[in-house]
């Protein structure tokens, strides 16, 4: 990005010149590309914006965004997810997936209540100490609900910065240490455009920059990306990844038990049998290839507090 320099050069963090058409193209992109999603509006809490990035986690915008408005107007803040039921926080979380989610979201929101006075802390390593809170949705928070300067990286900055930067396909399954601090020398000073330039490579690597059909005729970076000069080379760590199927796994079993708990009126419990039949998708358990997948499954629910049993282990229910 050096006007003396081969126009596909990756920025240089010690060079102030290039740091600044980089972020200038980001900002000025994401000002007219940005999705108008309800967590960024100036109006939603950092209750709101917590509650979206738990949400988003391994599952798309498309499905969160009327899950996050219902729970808002349910939920609107910590002490009312505190004082709710987990049976109904469970039922409220429907499909978004991986439910344990949701009573760790819950277990947040107490913690928030008792600690906190209700309020979400603004400094990262508060966030931190919450339950369920990793060192991505802290930053982000910190970010996005309190207007802090933060490295936030999730995949699609990770997927962004390591094409543009490293000429790399995709990110390595695992973040570094060499990474997080390419990204922190790439943030900008000012706190204000740290957060837009966060949201705007994030928006980038959903809307532009994906993993499997990058549009780099549409991109802003495009003529100073190292991956798009090197050709675009195949992704370098494909056989480090773990594919995450779902047909036939214990993960769809106990979604299937899941749902039948969610659809039964509140208070009525569940035979064992019941539960077993619907993992096993109507089916008997026998019949299938793993006869004991779907008992599996059930004891993994318990273990996970996301189902319980009556003291005799003749029925079951949500906790």
């Amino acid at each position: 990005m050096r006007p003396t320099a081969d126009p596909a050069d990756p920025a240089d963090p010690a060079n102030p010149a290039d740091l600044r058409r980089l972020h200038h193209a980001v900002l000025a992109w994401y000002a007219a590309n940005a999705r108008d999603l309800p967590w960024r509006r100036p109006t939603t809490s950092p209750w709101g914006v917590l509650v979206s990035e738990i949400m988003l986690q391994q599952t798309p915008v498309v499905r969160v965004l009327p899950a996050w408005e219902s729970w808002m107007a349910r939920w609107p803040t910590p002490v009312d997810l505190a004082a709710a039921s987990p049976a109904d926080v469970l039922r409220a979380w429907d499909r978004l997936g991986y439910p344990r989610r949701a009573l760790r979201l819950q277990e947040c929101a107490r913690s928030i209540t008792t600690v906190h006075a209700g309020r979400v802390p603004d400094t990262e390593d508060e966030l931190l100490a919450l339950p369920g809170v990793g060192a991505y949705t802290a930053a982000a928070v910190a970010a996005f609900a309190h207007g802090r300067r933060a490295v936030v990286l999730d995949t699609n900055v990770r997927r962004v910065l390591g094409r543009v930067m490293d000429g790399r396909a995709l990110p390595a399954p695992s973040l570094g240490r060499a990474e997080r601090a390419r990204a922190a020398a790439h943030l900008p000073a000012g706190t204000k455009e740290s957060v837009r330039w966060n949201v705007g490579v994030m928006e980038l690597g959903a809307l532009v920059c994906t993993a499997r059909a990058p549009r780099c005729e549409a991109c802003p970076l495009a003529g100073s990306c190292a991956w798009v000069a090197a050709g675009r080379p195949a992704d370098e760590h494909v056989h480090r990844r773990r594919t995450q199927a779902w047909h036939g796994t214990d993960r769809q079993v106990r979604g299937r038990i899941m749902a039948h708990l969610r659809a039964l009126p509140d208070g009525v419990p569940a035979s064992r049998d019941e539960l077993l039949a619907a993992g096993a998708g109507g089916a008997a358990p026998a019949a299938l290839a793993d006869p004991g997948q779907p008992a599996r499954a059930l004891a993994s629910l318990l273990a996970d507090g996301l189902v319980v049993a009556a003291p005799d282990g003749a029925v079951y229910g949500l906790p």
